[in-house]
């Protein structure tokens, strides 16, 4: 697969007047990588919703997609832990470090780092994965006691398994390309995860395997991500670039005292679905799979808010190996500002017409308008908690950008934990599912809270006050488009939806203009100046922090 210009993200050349760093990419450059990833991982996304039509009109909302989605908790897991957050945290500053001192002689630190952890992975997850497998029954029993179909969720469960090894050697060429400025083939795995469980569903879901057939199709998805990505990295690293200088020290290495704390995080964060699959497992059938068709169309909004973050997660830890803060600081302020934009859009939306959005997606086949209801009400439940997932996922790359153990993270994320479980075990018997949804959408919001108060004093220091100021701004708005979208919101479920986006992207916009938000009066002039084709000229103080950075206007190394 081709793959983005390498210009597009790492400049090897200095920039003339010495404005900006050599290594620094530029704001177009940046754009157009954010652009690419977004359109793969948008592809990916309409895939995953398409997977997922087709599991509830192929099986619906029981017993049997319920043991599939116990399964399932394995992938899911190991994708948070292996491709999101765990591998990328960790490595992604490890190359970033690397390059730093890559000069294209005999002695290269990457290829050296390369031979020191991809081995020890791919043996290491291998063996995980062949214990899981053993150990199904028993994980079963544990992640879902009272289940109906345990038989057939440890079927799955052995299928499912070999994500462990599919998924790590996938995070780990994503966080290499990642870190070379190559996001194309990264950005690709989930549209090729997704095409391998269509395709087995559609092969053999009809068929003897039943639900079982999605769980080959997860086994070979995971398989697909590491070829869609693997030519490009073996390319990439027999290509060495000329980066920087060589400067004294040792070549990186991933030592335990940094993987521990980003293990722990990245493992908190995802028990999340274990918490709510496990408070599940007594509700009614079917409980289960609408928490889970609920939370994939919820999150939708928060993933490609998230997008522009993984692209300048790289920029952030370059800057920081190179010693300049500020860059790091800026950039990443303003980036989570335009991903709050991004997401509270997307689930004021989702509150505003989550029965209509439920319809057009999922009702037919098996899956009836009871399941729709069902779905939507806990769908409206968990958009109350997507800014909080936003935060927690741009912040945490601030944290852990410099390459080295921080434990606050994993402590407020097992906070968060706590109060997910503590307001779950709650609420899902008085409320059921949406009481679930509650508690997730709670935790996960004091986990944000917690990660905005400390971020001052980590690797990335910004400015906490200011952030909170703006986020607030722009929730409010958020709140103002829910009401006018939840008003517009009628007629037959196709039109209900568009108007309903209408009409919340155009109250927002004007609400958060009026309450004078950050962000927004910066995009609304970028996108009129691209409609027009000419230069922007936004004023300072529309800029990600009120003045702080303009957008397309910065000047750097001053």
């Amino acid at each position: 697969m081709a793959d983005a210009p390498h210009s597009a993200v790492v400049a090897a050349r200095p920039v003339p007047g010495g404005r900006r760093p050599a290594w620094e990419p530029s704001d177009r450059g940046i754009a157009r990588a954010a652009a690419l990833t977004a359109a793969l991982t948008g592809l990916g996304a309409l895939l995953g919703l398409v997977r997922d039509q087709l599991l509830a009109r192929t099986f619906g909302a029981g017993t049997g997609t319920d043991a599939f989605l116990v399964a399932w908790t394995v992938p899911e897991f190991a994708a948070t832990l292996l491709i999101e957050d765990g591998m990328a945290l960790v490595l992604v500053p490890a190359f970033a470090a690397a390059l730093a001192r890559r000069t294209g002689g005999d002695e290269d630190p990457v290829r050296a780092l390369v031979k020191a952890t991809l081995p020890k992975t791919a043996l290491g997850m291998g063996v995980a994965a062949g214990l899981l497998a053993f150990a199904a029954p028993w994980l079963v029993a544990l992640l879902a006691p009272g289940l109906p179909e345990r038989q057939l969720a440890v079927d799955c469960t052995r299928l499912t398994a070999t994500c462990l090894l599919s998924f790590a050697l996938a995070g780990y060429c994503s966080a290499a390309l990642r870190a070379h400025g190559r996001f194309l083939a990264p950005a690709a795995v989930y549209v090729a995860y997704n095409s391998g469980i269509i395709a087995a569903v559609v092969l053999l879901g009809p068929g003897e395997w039943g639900v079982r057939a999605a769980a080959a199709g997860v086994a070979s998805g995971g398989v697909l991500m590491v070829l869609v990505q693997a030519p490009v990295l073996w390319r990439q690293l027999r290509t060495p670039v000329t980066v920087a200088p060589k400067r004294e020290g040792t070549a990186p290495r991933i030592v335990l005292a940094a993987l521990a704390p980003v293990i722990v995080f990245a493992v908190s964060r995802q028990s999340q679905v274990l918490v709510e699959r496990f408070l599940a497992a007594p509700l009614p059938a079917g409980a289960i799979s609408h928490l889970n068709y609920a939370q994939k169309v919820a999150q939708l909004p928060m993933v490609l808010s998230l997008m522009l973050c993984t692209v300048s997660f790289p920029v952030v830890a370059r800057a920081l190996a190179a010693g300049d803060k500020d860059t790091a600081r800026r950039r990443a302020e303003r980036d989570l500002l335009l991903a709050g934009v991004i997401v509270l859009v997307g689930a004021a939306t989702v509150v505003a017409a989550a029965p209509q959005i439920v319809h057009v997606l999922f009702q037919r086949g098996a899956f009836d308008g009871a399941d729709t209801a069902a779905t939507a009400a806990v769908m409206r439940v968990y958009a109350l908690g997507l800014l909080g997932q936003t935060l927690v996922g741009a912040l945490v790359r601030c944290y852990f950008s410099a390459s080295r153990p921080l434990w606050y993270p994993a402590a407020a994320m097992l906070g968060g934990i706590a109060v997910t479980a503590a307001g779950g075990r709650a609420w899902a018997g008085p409320w059921g599912t949406p009481g679930i949804a509650a508690a997730n959408a709670l935790g996960i919001t004091l986990t944000a809270a917690l990660l905005l108060l400390g971020v001052r004093r980590q690797s990335v220091p910004l400015d906490a006050r200011r952030l909170a100021l703006g986020l607030a701004r722009l929730t409010a708005a958020a709140a103002v488009a829910t009401a006018a979208g939840w008003w517009c919101a009628a007629g037959p479920p196709p039109l209900a939806v568009a108007l309903a986006l209408v009409s919340v992207t155009a109250t927002f916009t004007a609400t958060a203009c009026a309450l004078r938000a950050p962000v927004v009066p910066s995009l609304i002039s970028l996108i009129r100046s691209a409609v027009l084709r000419r230069p922007a000229h936004e004023p300072a103080e529309n800029s990600a922090l009120g003045g702080d950075v303009p957008l397309d206007r910065r000047h750097h190394g001053r």
